[in-house]
């Protein structure tokens, strides 16, 4: 199933299924219970992310050939770290360019495939994982590179919070229609132009791995979602560097889920 969170021509807040004509089937249910059709229709007025996480885990230098690039050893255990909530952002909604990059161009995109979490999650067996997943969307864990290396203390968090730093969408596609998401082809697009291809088969750890990794001792929700790791061809990583402007329309697609858009901003 193919779910768009949506507001309607009332200003409600649904989730459906997209039709041609930009309507929407209504769904009744959510992550945890799962969703029914209804035989209602309502106008898709703006597209939303299609959930609002209770949590956002990230991995780093999850595609060999992205470690790679960037010079960095392979890594031995998963590099975690965490978006804050406040972070996402919807399809076809701007990205800022925050006021305190003031140093010069430094923002950056990384296209990912993003896990949802869809039952309660502890001390899983790697071999059960993908059970947990209610469904996969496309994300952009757009970064600010000189926050992300100087201005955290080491720490990767504060570059890659900023406001509208984490677009989700444009739909939840469930589980059951990706059978193996280890297979999934992964690009991003800077103004038509094709920025990174690569494919999950790629990944350190696959998607399993990290749910096994995440959950020891540690409760993952329903709702949560996990940023799996970006392929090469991000922006610090080329010669010369490449970094989002105002005006610049960047996308991520991924095999089956679709593709997510966004505009580039300056803030305000």
């Amino acid at each position: 199933m193919r779910i768009t969170r949506f507001i309607d021509e009332n200003g409600t807040v649904q989730h459906g299924i997209a039709q041609q004509d930009g309507t929407a089937q209504l769904l009744k249910g959510d992550i945890q219970t799962g969703f029914m059709r209804q035989d209602e229709q309502r106008q898709i007025s703006r597209i939303l992310a299609p959930l609002t996480p209770v949590n956002i885990f990230c991995i780093g230098l999850n595609y060999r050939e992205h470690a790679q690039e960037t010079g960095a050893p392979i890594p031995d255990t998963p590099v975690v770290f965490m978006k804050p909530t406040t972070a996402v952002n919807h399809h076809q909604a701007e990205i800022l360019l925050p006021a305190a990059c003031n140093h010069g161009p430094e923002v950056d995109y990384e296209a990912e495939l993003c896990v949802i979490i869809g039952k309660t999650a502890r001390n899983v067996a790697q071999s059960d994982a993908l059970d947990y997943v209610f469904g996969y969307t496309c994300a952009n864990d757009v970064s600010a590179r000189r926050w992300q290396k100087h201005g955290g203390g080491g720490q990767w968090i504060r570059g890659k919070s900023f406001d509208s730093f984490c677009p989700l969408g444009p739909v939840m596609v469930t589980a059951d229609e990706i059978p193996d998401p280890q297979t999934l082809r992964v690009r991003s697009q800077l103004n038509g132009a094709v920025m990174q291809d690569g494919n999950t088969s790629d990944m350190i750890f696959p998607i399993a791995s990290l749910i096994h990794h995440l959950s020891q001792d540690l409760t993952l929700l329903p709702g949560t979602v996990i940023l799996t790791g970006t392929p090469s061809g991000v922006g610090f990583a080329r010669n010369p560097q490449v970094f989002l402007a105002e005006g610049d329309e960047i996308s991520v697609e991924i095999d089956v889920i679709g593709k997510l858009q966004n505009r580039v901003v300056n803030a305000v």
